[in-house]
C-alpha cells in the first residue's frame, strides 16, 4: 500500500520501470478446445409430498468431432444422473458435535436407475481447430449441465407459489417445507 501511495503521489522512477502496479496476466499461447451445450430438465413436483421427479431430460452438446459416440453418450448419462443426485437427494447430515450421521448408503441417498429420466442426446458438432481430430472435451458436461437445469426446473415448478430459491439438495422435505411456508396463513386468506 505504501508503494502504491508513493506511485500515486508522483514518485520519480527510471524510464524503463513500469509506471503503475497494474498487472495483466494473459496466456494466449495454448489454444483451448472447450465444449458448449444446453441442458433442459423437465421436473414434476408433487405439492402434497414435496417429491420432485425429473421426467425428461434433453441435452444438445458441441463436443467437436465425436470419436466414440457410445462412450460420450454414456459419459453424459452418468454425469447427468450424478447431477440429479446432487441436486435432489445427496445430503450429508451432521449432529451438533460435527459427527456425520448419514455415513452409509442406508442414510445417504444416491440416485438409482429408477431416478434416471429418459434422455434425449443431440449433438451439434463444431470441430475444434486446435487439434488434428477436431475433438473437444466432454468429461464433466453431464454433471455441469444437470445441476443448474434440474434446480432451475424445480424453482420454475414452484414459482407460481412465490418460491424463487432452494438450496441443494432440493429434497422432498425441503420442497414440502418451502411449499408450506409459501401458503398463506389462515388469517391471510
Amino acid at each position: 500500500m505504501e508503494l502504491a501511495e508513493k506511485l500515486r503521489s508522483g514518485l520519480r522512477l527510471p524510464p524503463e520501470a513500469p509506471s503503475s502496479l497494474d498487472v495483466k496476466h494473459v496466456f494466449d499461447q495454448a489454444p483451448s478446445a472447450f465444449p458448449n451445450g444446453c441442458h433442459i430438465a423437465e421436473v414434476e413436483v408433487d405439492p402434497e409430498t414435496g417429491v420432485a421427479e425429473v421426467v425428461k431430460y434433453t441435452m444438445v452438446n458441441d463436443f467437436g468431432v465425436i470419436v466414440n459416440p457410445l462412450l460420450v453418450e454414456g459419459q453424459l448419462h452418468g454425469g447427468v444422473v450424478q447431477g440429479i443426485g446432487q441436486a435432489l437427494m445427496e445430503r450429508a447430515v451432521y449432529d451438533g458435535e460435527g459427527q456425520l450421521l448419514s455415513g452409509s448408503y442406508m442414510d445417504y441417498a444416491l440416485p438409482r436407475a429408477s431416478d434416471a429420466p429418459n434422455f434425449a442426446f443431440l449433438s451439434h458438432p463444431v470441430p475444434a481447430k486446435t487439434d488434428p481430430l477436431g475433438a473437444k472435451g466432454c468429461g464433466e458436461a453431464g454433471c455441469a449441465g444437470s445441476l443448474p437445469s434440474v434446480m432451475n426446473a424445480v424453482i420454475d415448478a414452484l414459482a407460481e407459489l412465490g418460491i424463487h430459491h432452494l438450496d441443494m439438495p432440493a429434497t422432498p422435505h425441503r420442497i414440502w417445507q418451502a411449499i408450506q411456508s409459501a401458503k398463506p396463513s389462515p388469517s391471510q386468506r
